[in-house]
């Protein structure tokens, strides 16, 4: 489904019995609605779970420019503002907890929880490079030269080589991503700078991290950690950076033990 919210068209999907408490799931970076997929039988028996292309993703709107964390924020509170979702539980992957991040610092009275999944709150001046060069690649070139060394950050080599079923989805929903949406998303992740202020954060909160992240490592998720005052970390073993897929069983019994107790 589309809805035109905050200047753009957003694709969204909604699914789920009508009452139940709304689980918002946010993607990464170079994804879409459909990274989720190991998720909606899990989460559907108790939730209604909303998943939506990010701006520059999937079927939403790819304006060209930089986009900021803020925006990319008012996208999904205008989002929830459509479908009349006043507080929802957010969890999000990567990108998805960096706009997570924005929502609970700027509007935590529209969440009842947060779930931050291999993700970071701060990129370092040293990473400044490595994204610059992800911008470039991107806009000399599109995005399949960049598809490999994605995929071996989001998964380990042996998942990679057990389960390539698995992986040629996610590979092929990147490679999809207009290169205007994924330069105007680096541009606002190159700039995540929400470490210092999460101690302002009173709800609760989960952290997730793959084992083996390499992408947004565990010593990312204990920064958080150490940070918000009513969160717990847990560490998925076995995972690199898209834990809800690589081990989803693990993932899903993690997160749904946490929202069951919120």
């Amino acid at each position: 489904m589309k809805t035109n919210v905050n200047g753009i068209t957003l694709n969204y999907d909604l699914q789920g019995e009508a009452g139940k408490p709304v689980v918002v799931l946010s993607h990464s970076l170079g994804s879409g609605v459909s990274m989720w997929d190991p998720q909606l039988e899990a989460l559907t028996r108790d939730y209604r779970v909303l998943r939506f292309d990010t701006r520059g993703h999937g079927e939403s709107q790819a304006p060209g420019g930089a986009y900021d964390l803020d925006l990319l924020g008012d996208d999904a509170l205008a989002l929830l503002d459509t479908l009349d979702m006043e507080r929802v539980h957010w969890v999000g992957l990567s990108m998805g907890g960096m706009i997570g991040q924005s929502i609970a610092l700027r509007a935590p009275h529209r969440l009842i929880t947060l779930s931050l999944c291999d993700t970071m709150a701060v990129v370092p001046e040293d990473m400044q490079g490595v994204w610059l060069d992800r911008i470039e690649a991107a806009r000399a070139a599109g995005m399949e030269p960049l598809a490999d060394a994605t995929m071996e950050r989001w998964f380990t080599a042996t998942f990679r080589g057990v389960n390539p079923q698995a992986v040629a989805p996610i590979r092929r929903q990147f490679v999809a991503t207009p290169p205007a949406g994924y330069i105007g998303c680096c541009e606002a992740i190159r700039r995540l700078d929400y470490l210092s202020a999460l101690h302002r954060l009173q709800l609760p909160a989960l952290i997730v991290v793959g084992e083996y992240d390499p992408a947004t490592p565990v010593a990312a998720s204990q920064a958080m950690h150490r940070e918000i005052p009513s969160s717990r970390l847990v560490v998925i073993p076995g995972a690199a950076h898209l834990s809800n897929v690589e081990q989803a069983d693990s993932f899903n019994s993690t997160l749904h033990e946490f929202l069951q107790a919120h």
